[in-house]
């Protein structure tokens, strides 16, 4: 049952994180609103008045280990401190728990991609939804670092900023075509990790010259001593997905003049999915600053792939992100952080052969399922 060594989960991290609120106004701590936030969303709470009533209903529960001399806060608390909480900082906070639990990444695929909060939208305040820039270690199943997107800007200017925030030495980042910029991989680069970037039509030039490229391999049948290719074959859910990797040496014309830092290689991927005897197929092009070595090339494809079904297709359908309406000023970035990271402690959890909506409705019904989920993410 609970001690107060539950606190140690959280306190020497995040004891630091500041108050935006006033010290006379304060009923309730910043550490205590955490915890209890991040219990909640664990036991399938969805957003401010899910997380007040997870409290009450447990209220016994965490007075076991919290001073809760007034008892719950109101969601209306919760909305507003997670409001004016700096994200920045949380992230930090959060960044520095991994850095102790030794969630070290060295080597893995880390996929960089964005998501839209599609509920976050203010009509009659003019806002757009959020958009959110994560950061995500394919293998370890890991939240690394989030940034929100500028309402005036894109992904482009964000994932710089992301990057900064990242120890990446010995990665591989992969990204899609919006970050297929020069400098992006020389970012990357300067962090001593090694780049996969999707390439498509919104850089015409460079899409044709990779194109080109391939087109000359075929037609010498794929002979040439540099190239190397493989395929993978998948059926599940009543479809068949044949995928072909293909890389190869980078073309003169691309290293030339350096433009693209260290660039070392290119890589096509030629995708055919079968699904109830219809059949479509694709062609996606890639540059990366790896030795053309195939295997682990399809290694990174195949990881940025899972980005959409570990990270944003759970976002959606087992905490129905898109469904949320949180938006007040820092409370949809706040919270999105929140989800993303009981998500990682979900899918790093052994402890229950469970789907991710079950593991959070039985940390919701009974607390010993909750705490052996935070210890054991917490002693990996």
């Amino acid at each position: 049952m609970p001690s107060p060594a539950t606190l140690e989960l959280f306190a020497p991290f995040f004891v630091n994180l500041a108050d935006p609120r006033l010290d006379r106004s304060k009923r309730h701590t910043l550490l205590n609103l955490l915890i209890l936030a991040v219990c909640a969303t664990l036991g399938n709470a969805n957003g401010w008045a899910d997380i007040e009533r997870f409290g009450k209903a447990k209220l016994d529960f965490f007075r076991q280990f919290l001073d809760l001399p007034n008892g719950i806060p109101s969601h209306d608390t919760f909305g507003r401190v997670f409001a004016r909480l700096d994200p920045a900082a949380l992230m930090a906070c959060i960044q520095q728990w991994l850095n102790a639990l030794g969630a070290a990444v060295a080597g893995e695929v880390v996929a960089i991609d964005g998501k839209t909060l599609r509920g976050s939208f203010d009509t009659a305040a003019g806002q757009n939804p959020l958009h959110l820039v994560s950061a995500w270690a394919t293998e370890a199943r890991l939240m690394l670092g989030q940034v929100a997107v500028d309402a005036k800007s894109n992904e482009i200017t964000a994932i710089p900023l992301l990057l900064e925030l990242l120890d990446l030495r010995g990665c591989i980042v992969t990204i899609d075509a919006m970050g297929c910029q020069k400098e992006i991989a020389a970012a990357i680069r300067g962090h001593e990790a090694d780049y996969v970037l999707t390439i498509k039509d919104n850089q015409p030039s460079l899409h044709q010259a990779v194109h080109e490229a391939f087109l000359a391999h075929a037609e010498a049948d794929f002979s040439a001593p540099s190239l190397r290719r493989i395929k993978t074959v998948e059926h599940g859910h009543g479809r068949k997905e044949t995928r072909e990797y293909f890389m190869a040496e980078a073309p003169p014309s691309l290293i030339r003049d350096g433009a693209w830092k260290d660039l070392r290689s290119i890589g096509m991927v030629c995708r055919t999915r079968v699904v109830a005897r219809e059949e479509s197929d694709e062609i996606v092009y890639y540059l990366s600053s790896l030795p053309p070595k195939v295997k682990t090339f399809a290694k990174a494809v195949r990881g940025h792939w899972g980005i959409e079904n570990r990270l944003h297709w759970s976002l959606d359908v087992t905490f129905a992100e898109d469904q949320s309406r949180v938006r007040k000023d820092h409370s949809p970035v706040n919270l999105g952080m929140l989800r993303r990271l009981t998500l990682s402690i979900l899918q790093r959890d052994t402890t229950l052969k469970d789907s991710l909506r079950g593991k959070r409705l039985r940390a919701g019904w009974d607390e010993e399922v909750l705490l052996k989920i935070l210890t054991g993410f917490s002693e990996k």
